[in-house]
């Protein structure tokens, strides 16, 4: 007796819910505005609902006044590193994290998103190599950073960029 052959074999379903992950993950993409995150345009950071209270901030803010036609500073130049690599591994990291964060976990999801503790020292880093020259005449902020009382810049300037703060 022969044997009939499935109409469909192991390796054709493989590649067939291979080909509609694809399709779905270009889809999700696509409709999620994922090339803007690409660039470094304060754009790209209010593609979510929940970052318009802190978009609207940062329009209100210096940060966003424009000389030559440019923001004096993008959400990226205060909140990612300015080395090249490091700035794209932690874009991926946030980026990964949010996507996870807002497919699966969407009853736990915050009012607004809050800094950690790796967020808020590339803020405090960034804060400081913008404004050596007026840091330079103050306290400086980096020189107790073990301590849990240590002051960073948005202890006291924690409306600037916005005004939810850390």
């Amino acid at each position: 007796m022969k044997h009939k052959k499935p109409f469909l074999s192991l390796s054709s379903i493989f590649l067939i819910l291979l080909i509609a992950f694809f399709i779905i993950g270009f889809y999700t993409f696509y409709n999620a505005k994922g090339t803007s995150y690409l660039s470094n345009t304060s754009e790209s950071c209010n593609n979510c609902h929940i970052m318009n209270e802190v978009y609207n901030d940062y329009l209100a803010g210096p940060h966003s006044k424009k000389i030559a036609g440019e923001p004096r500073a993008t959400c990226s130049d205060c909140h990612l590193p300015h080395n090249f690599i490091n700035k794209w591994i932690a874009k991926a990291q946030s980026g990964l994290g949010h996507a996870y964060a807002f497919t699966f976990k969407l009853d736990e999801l915050p009012t607004n998103l809050s800094a950690n503790e790796k967020s808020k020292k590339m803020v405090q880093d960034n804060c400081i190599r913008c404004h050596a020259d007026y840091a330079a005449s103050a306290i400086n902020a980096t020189t107790n950073h073990h301590s849990n009382n240590a002051l960073n810049c948005a202890s006291c300037h924690s409306g600037v960029g916005h005004k939810l703060g850390f």
